[in-house]
């Protein structure tokens, strides 16, 4: 009985190592493991607002990219160009300080803009088209600083080629900066590109 036991014993190992899954030396490509984050309002609130203001469009945060998401904002009528760019602008800044609405926080929306903050027009020597934030544009996150370029720079708050000019409160230069791609995929870690402005 022991000499069959141990005559048995190679034969089972070469049966049970036959069993298991062998190594294979294609390559597979599944693709990108999938994302719990839809960037993607599951209810579009635009469409029953668009009646209340002036349809815009805000830059928020999802996952660690910049998205577009649709808000209105309130306009008086009549106001002069140059005042209603500084109206538009501070309706902009509102809407991203605002608290992403249900349906877009389930979406993964969040803002990096801490409200509170306020926009004013060019002072004596600025560039008319100049906007000035009642904080540096140097003390702000890079989200949050992504966030507010690229929500101006795709607005009535723009120049006509789409950058647009910021200051501070104080004697800090003016900057004109840009909204591109890869701001847009990675405000995180791209700076919108600036440049020196001279005197209007």
């Amino acid at each position: 009985m022991t000499v069959r036991r141990l005559l048995a014993l190679p034969v089972l190992a070469a049966l049970l190592t036959g069993c298991g899954i062998r190594s294979t030396e294609v390559p597979t490509d599944f693709g990108a493991a999938p994302s719990q984050v839809q960037c993607s309002p599951t209810e579009p609130e635009v469409s029953t607002q668009a009646s209340r203001g002036l349809p815009v469009q805000v830059f928020l945060l999802c996952g660690s990219s910049l998205v577009a998401v649709d808000r209105t904002v309130r306009v008086p009528d009549g106001s002069p160009d140059s005042r209603r760019r500084v109206l538009v602008a501070q309706g902009l800044l509102d809407q991203l300080a605002a608290t992403p609405s249900a349906a877009e926080k389930e979406a993964g929306y969040t803002t990096d803009v801490r409200g509170g903050m306020t926009v004013s027009g060019p002072r004596s020597g600025d560039p008319d088209d100049t906007l000035r934030l009642s904080s540096p544009p140097g003390d702000l996150t890079s989200f949050a600083l992504a966030q507010v370029v690229c929500t101006f720079s795709d607005s009535a708050a723009a120049q006509g080629d789409g950058s647009v000019i910021l200051g501070g409160p104080g004697k800090e230069p003016l900057l004109r900066y840009e909204c591109t791609d890869e701001v847009r995929s990675r405000p995180g870690t791209e700076q919108p590109p600036s440049s020196g402005v001279t005197g209007g």
